[in-house]
């Protein structure tokens, strides 16, 4: 007798669906995530409003391919977000962050702080050394940069449980490992994660609570004290972490 009963349909997946992606750089690694979100875009798996790719060479390699598919903006990157990171964005806004870029979101951070009380001091200072991190380097710009990587990671890995080089569970969260810094009012922690065909994005909604975490933080404690709050711009496994430290005399700051 003829089994009738009909067969379920293996589920489509749906399309991740963003509006406005910004990637930071146009060079070597920008290039590569414009060519990984055109495949994702031509098999179905991403939809993209509008793609932007910011950098200050106009000779960039992106910036050469003349191409009517993505929005290619001549600006130094810090002058960019200035603009970009101050407008209301929408639920689905991302950025692409490069993994040579400076500490940007920190910065854009500072400047907020700076503009909204322009009589209090604001600074960055480096966080204090994270225990169990292996490889940690204090940058110019006051920021620390840490890896549980002591290897060089391909710039397309996507952080999976099992990690490639280890060949070991993956039980390490840089996230989870930076939100326990001691001695902080507060931690604001944007999550670079897997989007798709090995790219990572930041929700630029993070980005824009990150700066009400500081100026909520500030109101609390008030003018007189200093507040110390932790800006890490992270992945699993790697990060840039700095101090945003704001309130008091400018003499109190350099004690």
């Amino acid at each position: 007798m003829a089994d009738d009963t009909a067969r379920a349909e293996p589920a489509i997946p749906l399309p991740m669906v963003f509006g406005r992606v910004v990637i930071v750089g146009g060079g070597c690694y920008g290039s590569y995530y414009v060519r990984q979100l055109r495949r994702a875009r031509e098999r179905g798996a991403v939809v993209i409003r509008e793609l932007i790719v910011v950098d200050r060479d106009p000779a960039c390699a992106v910036a050469q391919e003349q191409s009517t598919d993505l929005r290619f903006v001549e600006s130094d990157w810090a002058a960019f977000m200035d603009r970009f990171l101050a407008t209301p964005a929408d639920a689905d806004d991302a950025i692409v962050p490069s993994p040579l870029m400076p500490h940007l979101f920190l910065h854009w951070l500072r400047d907020r702080a700076v503009e909204r009380d322009r009589s209090s001091a604001v600074a960055i200072e480096p966080p204090d050394e994270l225990e169990g991190v292996p490889w940690q380097r204090v940058g110019n710009d006051g920021s620390r940069y840490v890896s549980f990587a002591e290897w060089m990671c391909p710039v397309n890995c996507i952080e999976p449980r099992i990690c490639p080089h280890t060949r070991g569970v993956r039980d390490w969260d840089m996230s989870r490992t930076a939100a326990a810094t001691p001695n902080l009012d507060a931690v604001a922690v944007l999550h670079c994660t897997h989007r798709t065909y090995g790219v990572g994005m930041i929700d630029v909604r993070d980005i824009q609570a990150a700066d009400l975490v500081v100026a909520r933080t500030f109101e609390t404690r008030g003018a007189a004290l200093p507040v110390r709050i932790l800006v890490g711009t992270v992945s699993n496994c790697h990060g840039a972490l700095g101090v945003l430290r704001v309130g008091g005399s400018p003499a109190a700051l350099a004690e």
